[in-house]
């Protein structure tokens, strides 16, 4: 189901093409930074005041040009190509809500749905998507089965006339209350823990059947949700690619999705590094700043250090994607890299800080929340530690693939926020 659309969403094809010019990734921080920042609290909560939280942001990002930026200009986006947008990225990802505030949180699914979409589907969909009318969830992991393992997946999507019919449970699946569709991982043939015979299928969250089963707090922080589907009637065109190429396509998706999350974590730590920095020079004690102890001080290096080592990883791990160049190794690399750094930094402020890190008036509480949770979101450090061990030495001849070695396509992924 290849679209001539998929080639507007190819590596580097679009408008824009080499670096982001720095007047705007200036103007996408500023707006992250004087706009989003002010109404985290509203947004974190949730609810109606969230809802008109979001409607305003959208309104202001538009009024300033800076709506859907890596999105396709036919559809309504700005048009820049993944390169120009890895800097942009980094910037409106200082903040969770960044992506969805700026419009760029559809690139995942619109760059999937483009490409493997059926005609109805792009006709209907992407355009609404594009615009921040309709959103998307993406659900894989299920209840009591590993996320590193897709082949165990016991969703269920049995032939009908017609199309399909969908039973199963899924959970952690980030905005699915506000989801207007839901894309799928079901086993359309064959037994669980077979290679073959796992799809995705794009299910309108309106259809009978469809429920929400309760959220899941994430450390305190809301917006995941269990979801259940209970004989859901799908169309025969809401199939995502061809029947059995899930694995294929999860994995274009997760390299990019990956990618795109490590920039954003970047942003983050370097707005955690920041403020360990501002607070290192502000709090004055009896013997001077904070700024001149040797332990703070200390902080302020290694907090740098890993930022500044993180952050060429992450860009390596970019330019390769937005070539469509194997990457595996560099997507690992960077995805685990960027995923401590923020949490570490996030820390450290929070050392600096002292008890007004761990309150209500600094992010620091959230940064560090999202480093924590970054390390187990696609793919926790263990898998990327042992894929990226057995790649590199396989080039040497040490390490074979295993029979047994299970698809490198995991659960959780965050929703609509990539």
């Amino acid at each position: 189901m290849t679209a001539g659309l998929g080639a507007t969403l190819a590596p580097d094809a679009d408008a824009g093409g080499g670096l982001a010019p720095e007047p705007l990734r200036q103007r996408v921080s500023a707006f992250v930074r004087d706009r989003v920042f002010p109404e985290e609290a509203v947004l974190d909560a949730g609810g109606p005041a969230a809802a008109e939280a979001r409607r305003r942001l959208r309104a202001q990002a538009r009024a300033a040009g800076l709506w859907a930026l890596p999105l396709p200009a036919e559809l309504g986006g700005g048009g820049l190509s993944l390169s120009a947008y890895a800097l942009l990225a980094e910037a409106e990802g200082a903040s969770d809500h960044g992506p969805t505030a700026l419009g760029s949180a559809p690139l995942l699914d619109v760059t999937m749905l483009a490409r493997h979409g059926s005609p109805r589907v792009r006709s209907a969909y992407l355009r609404h998507l594009v615009s921040g009318d309709l959103r998307t969830c993406y659900a894989m992991t299920e209840p009591d089965v590993p996320g590193t393992e897709p082949l165990l997946t016991a969703t269920r999507a049995e032939r009908r006339t017609g199309g399909w019919t969908v039973t199963g449970r899924k959970w952690f699946v980030s905005h699915a209350a506000d989801a207007d569709l839901v894309t799928v991982l079901a086993r359309t043939s064959g037994a669980v823990g077979d290679r073959d015979g796992l799809s995705l299928l794009l299910i309108p969250t309106d259809s009978p059947g469809f429920r929400v089963v309760r959220e899941l707090p994430v450390l305190g922080a809301t917006g995941q949700y269990e979801i259940a589907f209970d004989r859901v009637e799908v169309a025969e065109d809401q199939l995502v690619g061809e029947a059995g190429q899930a694995l294929a396509i999860a994995g274009e998706r997760l390299q990019l999705g990956r990618t795109l999350r490590a920039l954003r974590w970047v942003g983050q730590a370097q707005r955690a590094y920041d403020l360990l920095c501002g607070r290192a020079v502000a709090r004055q004690g009896a013997r001077g700043p904070l700024a001149d102890r040797q332990l703070v001080q200390q902080h302020v290096f290694e907090s740098l250090l890993a930022l500044r080592s993180t952050r060429p990883l992450v860009y390596e791990a970019m330019a390769l994607v937005a070539e469509g160049r194997e990457a595996r190794i560099e997507v690992g690399l960077a995805k685990t890299a960027a995923a401590r750094t923020l949490q570490e930094v996030a820390d450290r402020a929070v050392q600096v800080f002292g008890a007004a890190g761990l309150g209500p008036d600094t992010a620091l509480p959230a940064l560090l929340r999202t480093g924590r949770t970054a390390r187990i979101l696609d793919g926790p450090d263990e898998q990327h530690v042992g894929a990226v061990a057995r790649r590199a030495l396989r080039g040497v001849g040490r390490v074979g693939v295993r029979s047994s070695d299970p698809p490198e396509v995991d659960a959780p992924e965050e929703c609509g926020q990539a």
